[in-house]
């Protein structure tokens, strides 16, 4: 049953003033508005909740999220009944989606029972070195403290309440503080409320776990001015996280912002591979490009390819294909606007043109394609910047150094993809010191949506693909983002953490 509470330090607390859902379908349903008053308590709380936690066994921290995996799974059909009403996705997306949430949470427990993790040192001391001895010193990675989430809109579960950004603070030993996405604040409460029960269920800290619902923009503000709070990870648009971005930098005690912002994620078409197979590329693309409506952060939104008669056989491969492809509900009603907006900024390009032009309209997408050409592409940054939903833009160079100049041109990406066969492999090699520059992850003959909860998965890149290029958000390597590296010299044996041993 839902409460429409927010929950704060495992008591369900009410709002003065709540707001409806926006569901695709089925009932709305009333939730707490959040205030800087509830963020100062879920704050003060995690805060509280920070020593013992952090002081937790490795053990016991991973049987915490192999239970609040097993909360989730338990309340698997109330999750995907309320999922489906309020984001109109599909009951198998949603079923997919819970059990890739409760596989990072069970991999994250697996992951720390390991060593790897926390990068053990040891420079053993040197006393008889000279001209001065050398003292004992040992390094392990610490948890930094209380972590705020924001969730996203596109996943309800993966990226979410206790997605990845949850799943590796926890098990880092860092309380986590959640502004939940109103885009599906029911979802968001049953997962808080298996949340809830482990923490109960492993008697772990109250405050190690608090949801806030809904609220405006100084909610979010607060969250991550609060002093309490030591990091940022973050999921949506490039102008509201930009903006939480700057507050963060401009804290008394600046903090670290992990936010995932926006990605075209260019996919660079070769020759030998377009003249081979051109057509099977054109309808694997129109797939990856649409699926889920387009709302993926890794959509292949750009086509680079050389003009000439291969390029308009791949071209006439992806019109049908994408043709084929009905009206999809999207998220929310935002999203689709903002989809239309984007829409008609691509089309109002100088040079171009329409491959396939449908109508949508209030909540509903279909996809659209434009071509254009290198030149054109290049004059006009705004073709280059992310369309949230299945618009594909195909950019026609007139031969291989412009394409090299295109992708030199780029901004961070979270992917690039090359399509080649072994007679592209010199323009590859060309390509690829500047593709490994702009993006995260680097494909050769797949689609980047997609993307594997794994050790080597790399999910972020240059700005604005992430505002840490350093950083990932999705595989075991995201918890590096709660932890800071802590040197002991010639301490004690009984003072030091007790993963050390």
């Amino acid at each position: 049953m839902l409460t429409g509470h927010h929950l704060i330090a495992g008591t369900w607390v009410a709002g003065d003033a709540t707001f409806a859902s926006s569901p695709a379908h089925g009932p709305a349903h009333a939730f707490a508005i959040g205030t800087p008053a509830h963020v100062a308590a879920a704050c003060a709380a995690a805060e509280a909740a920070f020593p013992a936690f952090a002081a937790t066994s490795r053990a016991d921290r991973a049987a915490f999220l192999n239970r609040i995996a097993d909360e989730i799974e338990a309340r698997g059909a109330g999750i995907t009944e309320i999922g489906t009403q309020e984001t109109g996705l599909p009951a198998a997306r949603l079923e997919g989606e819970r059990g890739r949430t409760t596989g990072q949470l069970r991999l994250f427990a697996a992951h720390i029972l390991k060593d790897g993790w926390l990068d053990l040192r040891h420079d053993a001391a040197l006393p008889e070195r000279q001209p001065l001895p050398r003292p004992d010193l040992k390094m392990i990675q610490r948890p930094i403290g209380p972590v705020a989430v924001f969730g996203a809109s596109n996943f309800p579960l993966a990226f979410s309440v206790a997605g990845g950004d949850t799943a590796s603070a926890l098990a880092a030993g860092c309380p986590v503080v959640v502004k939940g996405h109103s885009a599906h604040p029911g979802t968001g409460e049953i997962v808080a409320q298996a949340i809830a029960a482990a923490i109960d269920a492993c008697n772990m800290p109250k405050g190690v776990f608090s949801l806030i619902q809904g609220g405006n923009r100084a909610v979010g503000e607060a969250l991550v001015q609060n002093h309490f709070i030591r990091a940022v990870g973050f999921t949506g648009s490039l102008a509201g996280g930009r903006a939480l971005y700057d507050l963060c930098a401009a804290r008394p005690d600046p903090i670290p912002f992990f936010g995932e912002l926006g990605s075209v994620n260019p996919m660079f078409l070769l020759p030998a591979a377009v003249a081979a197979r051109g057509a099977a590329i054109g309808k694997g693309w129109a797939g990856s490009l649409t699926m889920g409506a387009g709302q993926f952060c890794t959509n292949p939104g750009i086509a680079v390819v050389i003009d000439g008669p291969e390029a308009d056989a791949f071209v006439a491969a992806a019109h049908e294909a994408v043709a084929q492809v009905g009206p999809q509900t999207m998220l929310t009603d935002g999203i689709a606007a903002a989809y239309r907006a984007g829409r008609d900024r691509v089309a109002a390009g100088q040079g171009v043109r329409a491959v396939l032009a449908t109508m949508c309209d209030q909540r509903q997408a279909t996809p659209y394609l434009f071509e254009v050409s290198g030149a054109d592409w290049l004059a006009n940054h705004a073709l280059a910047e992310e369309v949230f939903g299945p618009l594909g833009l195909i950019v026609r160079v007139r031969h291989a150094a412009e394409m090299q100049e295109i992708a030199a041109s780029l901004q961070g990406q979270l992917t690039c993809t090359l399509h080649l066969d072994d007679g592209d492999t010199d323009l590859a090699r060309n390509l690829m010191p500047l593709l490994e520059r702009k993006a995260g992850r680097v494909l050769a003959n797949g689609f980047p949506t997609g993307v594997e909860v794994a050790d080597a998965m790399v999910h972020g890149g240059p700005y604005p693909a992430s505002t840490n290029f350093g950083a990932t958000s999705v595989g075991t390597l995201s918890i590096r983002r709660w932890l800071r590296p802590v040197c002991y010299q010639n301490m004690p044996a009984a003072l030091l953490p007790a993963d050390w041993a």
